[in-house]
């Protein structure tokens, strides 16, 4: 009996792997028949399909709609096909700079589960919308950008000095898409984005905003931003920087700036009104990051092409960090965030230097900022480091009120609101024995 049911096994066994074998061996009919007549398209459509995708003996796995241009694939649909049926969907003929109107091929892939694969070729003529306007947005109010030739559009309105925004086109032809046009991270107008292109006239004036959908192409972008000649790059919408060699008493030429004459003077580091300033610290390297947000120039010690240190010598920069001390106002308080240090002007022999306005610049009753020897944390002056001969502050020893090194005004006392004090501090016997004077001016 056990031999017969031994037989038997064995026989269903062989049943068994021959079916399999001869199941490995089917390859499969993948057979794809388009519902959708694919005629000319425009760059920027999605543009939808239908197909019937069967197979009679293998189970299906996937559709692609596939998507190139000229050997390129450039987009992409893939589609599960459980099951032999009609499938839909859409695919997106990307909206590129400087392509030109021509052929796009689609591809159309069915794939079995057994891998077996079948194409269909379809040619897409695809050509460059022709919008009948654009759109300029910004945070406020919102152009009208006319044609004005082939792929060019301009809008001309009484615009001030800078406009902040991107370009809207319209949805053209029935598959076509709202698109847009902004900044991108390579300080250049992309397709897609919507952060604010920095357009900027050298005065406020009617002037014409213009785009070109073809390249990309824009206009206008002042290039003149500039400390005597030197063109300051562009570090984001806000700012514009320069690093450059200064010397004590050399003048200083603004340019560029429209309405500079509405600026804050930092007196630590100009003297004079307008685009005509002197500049006050001891010769050397400087950064100056113009801050149109603020209205001011930034300036910052340099030693090479980095922000200076001090150094065992005494040479070098002082930084401020810390609460109830801003420029130009306490609206833009350093708080303790390295990247808003301060940098003290250094005025020569060692000694540095930030003047400051009560109730303007500093807090006339209360103040809790010390000084550093880089901007960022590291070295610092501590009370061990620090004195000061002032009778209104005090340098902060940990028992006093405040942290070491950090200073407050004593009790009873406070800055006089609406004076100027300059808070010099003197490294000239060394680092470690850093005096701190504050004269009210």
């Amino acid at each position: 009996m056990k031999k017969y049911v031994f037989f038997a096994l064995a026989a269903l066994l062989m049943l068994y792997f021959n079916a399999c074998s001869d199941n490995e061996k089917v390859a499969g009919n993948p057979v794809i028949i388009a519902k959708t007549e694919f005629g000319a398209v425009l760059f920027g459509d999605s543009v939808p399909f239908t197909v019937h995708v069967s197979d009679n003996q293998v189970p299906l796995s996937t559709l692609k709609a596939r998507l190139f241009f000229s050997d390129d694939l450039v987009s992409e649909v893939v589609i599960r096909t459980r099951i032999d049926g009609d499938y839909t969907d859409k695919i997106h003929i990307p909206y590129f700079a400087h392509v030109p109107n021509g052929t796009a091929t689609l591809k159309l892939v069915l794939q079995n589960i057994h891998l077996t694969i079948t194409e269909q070729e379809f040619p897409l003529p695809v050509s460059r919308p022709d919008f009948p306007y654009l759109t300029l947005v910004t945070a406020t109010e919102e152009y009208r950008m006319q044609r004005t030739g082939l792929y060019e559009y301009a809008v001309e309105e009484d615009f001030p000095a800078r406009v902040r925004g991107y370009i809207k086109a319209p949805a053209v032809g029935n598959n076509g898409n709202e698109m847009t046009f902004g900044w991108g991270d390579d300080s250049e107008i992309e397709f897609g984005s919507e952060e604010f292109i920095p357009f900027s006239n050298s005065i406020a004036s009617k002037y014409a905003i213009t785009f070109n959908t073809l390249n990309y192409e824009a206009s206008p972008f002042i290039t003149s931003y500039s400390i005597n000649d030197e063109v300051m790059i562009r570090v984001d919408d806000n700012n514009y920087r320069v690093d450059i060699d200064l010397a004590q008493g050399e003048e200083i030429t603004v340019g560029g700036i429209e309405d500079f004459d509405d600026w804050w003077i930092d007196p630590d580091f100009f003297a004079g009104n307008g685009e005509q300033l002197t500049f006050v610290p001891i010769s050397g390297r400087y950064r100056i990051i113009a801050n149109f947000a603020l209205q001011y120039l930034r300036v910052e010690a340099m030693s090479g092409n980095s922000l200076a240190t001090l150094q065992p010598d005494g040479s070098g920069a002082i930084w401020i960090i810390g609460n109830n001390i801003g420029k130009p106002s306490l609206a833009n308080t350093t708080g303790w965030s390295p990247d808003n240090a301060i940098c003290m002007a250094p005025i020569g022999n060692n000694r540095y230097r930030v003047t400051l306005v009560a109730g303007t610049n500093v807090t006339a009753n209360t103040i809790d900022f010390k000084f550093f020897h880089q901007k960022g944390w590291g070295a610092e002056f501590t009370h061990n480091e620090l004195s000061t001969t002032s009778d209104i502050v005090f340098v902060g020893d940990r028992t006093n009120g405040r942290d070491a090194g950090n200073l407050g005004i004593v009790a009873g006392e406070s800055l006089t609101p609406g004076a100027t004090y300059l808070f010099t501090i003197d490294v000239s016997n060394g680092i470690d024995n850093a005096v701190l004077t504050v004269e009210e001016k």
